[in-house]
């Protein structure tokens, strides 16, 4: 057994990790960390073997963790990083906070965030996905973020440094995010608040919200003349080449492809992380027979099947 760290936060041993995702699957952490503040995360990670995997973990919204678990320590941030401060056009959100939170405290401010109203998860796993909707990207507004590196330094990194795109970005390996400032043009109250409420409808009319889902199950595919590039084209939608290859509401197990929205896969009732990955490999299997097209997952699939645990 790694002799953990002192510290101020919370540390658990064999954490199951099930509850904490929103398809609520997966085995338990070796470790689970919650810091009390910034101070206590750059201690405890300073003090960690430099070999122990550190794992960030932000609501678990866009996250299938393996029916084995994770050999590692999940950092997942709470209290101590949820702020959000509205600076002039500046908003500073710590990475805890809620997607949905900072649009309205925003909008409340006159600062235009609402692309961020219906995307659900934090802040820390928005950046970090370049998360986006309705033709807006964190990578728009993005100005900085405040991290604290695998050694336990606290560093501040500008926008460019992520090289941001398509549902990625480049941070450094093992820094856990902690806040990201954006810069948010202005905009009237109320005309945002409705804005937001429209949005909300419409995403409520097309996706499958009641259910367990973790969001767009696959990125929509690149254009088939494909730079790679930012500015590349992704008219093509996953939920049509889905469909086309007859995969709408396709099931194994408790797992799922909605019949509302083709590329939204579900924990029906008593799904498996491996009933919902079979599923998702079978789906992208059956796309590329039928069109010839790769699905690319969006859902962050870690840890080890259940049969390879020790």
């Amino acid at each position: 057994m790694t002799n953990m760290p002192e510290t101020r936060g919370t540390l658990t041993q064999n954490r199951p990790l099930a509850d904490l995702t929103w398809l609520r699957v997966g085995g338990p952490a070796d470790w689970f960390f919650q810091p009390a503040d910034e101070a206590d995360l750059a201690a405890f990670l300073a003090a960690l073997d430099p070999a122990f995997p550190v794992f960030p973990m932000g609501v678990g919204s866009n996250l299938i963790v393996r029916d084995g678990g994770l050999r590692a320590v999940v950092i997942r941030l709470g209290r101590g990083f949820n702020s959000i401060e509205i600076q002039g056009d500046r908003v500073i959100a710590g990475a805890a906070a809620l997607d949905a939170h900072v649009a309205r405290k925003s909008a409340e401010a006159g600062r235009d965030l609402t692309f961020l109203r219906t995307i659900p998860g934090s802040i820390g796993g928005a950046v970090r996905m370049n998360a986006g909707c309705y033709g807006s990207y964190v990578a728009d507004v993005l100005e900085e973020v405040r991290i604290v590196t695998r050694d336990g330094r606290i560093e501040t990194l500008p926008a460019s440094a992520l090289n941001l795109r398509y549902r990625q970005s480049d941070l450094p390996e093992g820094a856990v995010l902690v806040s990201a400032t954006f810069r948010a043009p202005d905009g009237n109250p109320l005309a945002l608040q409705e804005k937001m409420e429209d949005q909300l409808a419409k995403r409520d009319a097309s996706q499958p919200t009641k259910e367990r889902s973790a969001g767009s199950t696959f990125r929509n595919p690149v254009g088939h003349s494909s730079t790679g590039r930012a500015d590349d084209s992704h008219e093509l939608k996953a939920w049509k080449v889905i469909d086309d290859a007859g995969m709408r509401g396709a099931r194994i197990g408790g797992a799922q492809m909605s019949v509302m929205h083709s590329n939204f896969m579900i924990n029906a009732g008593g799904a498996t992380a491996a009933d919902l990955e079979n599923l998702g490999e079978d789906v992208r299997k059956k796309v590329f027979q039928n069109s010839g097209i790769t699905l690319e997952w969006e859902i962050m699939r870690v840890g080890e099947p259940a049969a390879e645990k020790q």
